[in-house]
């Protein structure tokens, strides 16, 4: 079980790290697409809310084995943030039957990991979790600065533990400074590092992005200075302490607002969808609905006025002649924009702009944006079976490698699913496993290998239960003796002693009791070739 059986892996028996050097830097490409790129890497994923874990499904969908860890009764605050919530099948675990739905503010950032729940408030919870720790290659964790310290989980405390555990923390303000112990809300980030203050109406209060932005850039952040974490450790064979946090990152997104302002001192201010600099650049009102349109330079202009909204005497006009011109008689010709526009339905407007360059988009709501045809033609959206919720439609991962997606190899996880799971120390002996990854090579050794393993399973079942129902104890003995070896070549380290013990117990006289007992072993090795199988799908796509 996870919560008895982690235990500390040696640089020798976790994947090798030429293994790791070459799914993160290999340039190899094909027409599938790539191999997931961190497989083999686990993460402990002490994080709740949106900034870490966000940062941990990205890592997830590369391939990253991302054991989240939730408190024991409650699990990541935003389970209870519903309505909406995905509907409970009736066909859902009973185990989880005393758990709320599934939050879809939850679902949406927690894909392709595992859950577990410890209380590390607790002594043996705390080792637990230290022994988590031990088989680690990352650990991500947003406590405030300094809480995971005073319990033992501190980066000094990890370093110790395991040398080479790149450690990320994830703050509202970072570790050192007058705030480093407040915590940290993206709104109100937005508003102490300026994202608030350039964002809304010009006659209107400050208005706060529609999404939680600055927890989803530090998640981005965070991600990618992982990458870079384990880049270094392969190097110099030291972990890495990473400091994110929302405040720097929120300062640095402001980009090009930032830099007007330490160049050149000049305050920024609200401009609604309009740009201080370019005009005609904003949302118009249609007839009944909105479009943004963006003529950003003479040209586009005079397309606009002479070929969509046919009025070529704007173009000429002393008023709006160039863009400088525009720009101070923003306020007349936005009104004769808007007088033209209201004439018509936005759908007449669409079919106007539509291929003559004027950069254009309607403003769509949420049920717009999913039916938009790039969402289909794209396959941005991806539909995954969930344990307790059956089909739910998520967002896909949102990049392509030789025009394939990474897989979305598991459901977001209900509270505390894989704390009773078997570990992989249990599954796989890693040390005959790295061995046959240091075969891999283009032609995908390790892959044709686990392939070839999983039809001589499939194979070998069959022929097990047939020899049951002819009571052929004989050919079952032979046939574990057979599904041993191809186990243990592959290090199916459980799968493999099971086999032995049927191999030994059909080796005797078909008695009304060796039959019961091959039966219960042929049961718990499939139940353990599944976790087997799953683990190797996982770590090596077929």
């Amino acid at each position: 079980m996870i919560l008895s059986k982690y235990r500390a892996l040696s640089a020798v028996t976790r994947l090798d790290s030429r293994l790791i050097r070459r799914s993160l830097i290999s340039t190899q490409s094909n027409d599938q697409g790539i191999p997931p790129p961190l497989t083999g890497i686990r993460v402990l994923d002490l994080t709740r809310v949106l900034a870490g874990p966000s940062c941990t499904m990205l890592l997830a969908d590369m391939g990253a084995d991302v054991i989240k860890v939730e408190e024991v009764t409650r699990g990541d605050d935003t389970r209870s943030w519903l309505p909406p919530s995905a509907p409970v099948s009736s066909n859902s675990p009973k185990e989880s039957s005393h758990l709320p739905p599934e939050s879809a503010y939850f679902l949406a950032v927690n894909r392709n990991k595992r859950s577990i729940t410890v209380n590390f408030k607790d002594p043996a919870g705390l080792e637990v979790v230290q022994r988590l720790v031990r088989s680690s290659d990352v650990l991500v964790e947003n406590f405030i600065a300094g809480k995971l310290a005073g319990m033992g989980l501190g980066w000094e405390d990890c370093k110790v533990l395991n040398p080479r555990l790149v450690y990320a923390s994830i703050t509202g303000y970072g570790q050192t400074g007058p705030f480093r112990e407040a915590a940290g809300y993206d709104v109100i980030i937005e508003a102490e590092a300026g994202l608030m203050h350039i964002t809304g109406e010009t006659d209107r209060p400050p208005s706060k992005v529609g999404v939680a932005v600055t927890d989803l850039m530090t998640g981005l952040y965070a991600h990618g200075a992982i990458l870079a974490g384990l880049r270094s450790v392969q190097h110099t064979g030291k972990g890495v302490w990473i400091d994110c946090n929302l405040f720097e990152t929120q300062l640095a997104s402001l980009a090009n607002i930032a830099s007007n302002y330490l160049i050149a001192g000049k305050e920024a201010s609200r401009h609604g969808t309009a740009h201080p600099s370019i005009v005609p650049y904003q949302v118009f009102p249609c007839k009944d609905g909105f479009l943004m349109i963006g003529a950003g330079n003479d040209k586009q202009f005079r397309l606009l006025a002479e070929r969509i909204l046919e009025k070529p005497e704007l173009a000429d006009d002393a008023r709006f002649v160039s863009n400088a011109t525009r720009v101070a008689n923003r306020e007349a010709l936005v009104v004769i924009i808007t007088q033209v526009l209201q004439r018509h339905e936005r759908d007449y407007w669409i079919e106007r702009f539509t291929g003559l360059g004027v950069p254009f988009g309607p403003i769509n709501n949420i049920q717009q944006s999913f039916a938009h045809p790039q969402v289909g033609a794209r396959q941005a959206t991806v539909e995954v079976d969930h344990p307790r919720a059956g089909k739910v439609r998520m967002v896909a991962p949102p990049v392509t490698y030789n025009g394939k997606r990474m897989p979305v190899r598991r459901p977001p996880p209900w509270l505390s699913q894989h704390t009773k799971e078997p570990s992989q120390e249990d599954i796989i002996d890693m040390e005959v496993f790295n061995q046959i990854v240091e075969l891999d090579d283009e032609d995908d050794f390790a892959s044709g290998m686990v392939a070839d393993y999983f039809a001589q399973v499939d194979s070998t079942f069959n022929k097990m239960d047939q020899a049951m129902e002819n009571k052929d104890l004989k050919q079952i003995s032979e046939l574990g003796h057979f599904l041993k070896g191809s186990s243990a070549a592959l290090g199916v380290k459980q799968v493999s002693l099971t086999c032995e013990k049927i191999q030994n117990t059909a080796k005797g006289t078909a008695t009304d009791k060796a039959i019961e007992e091959v039966t219960s072993l042929l049961k718990r090795v499939k139940e353990e070739y599944g976790a087997a199988k799953i683990w190797l799908l996982a770590y090596c796509p077929t």
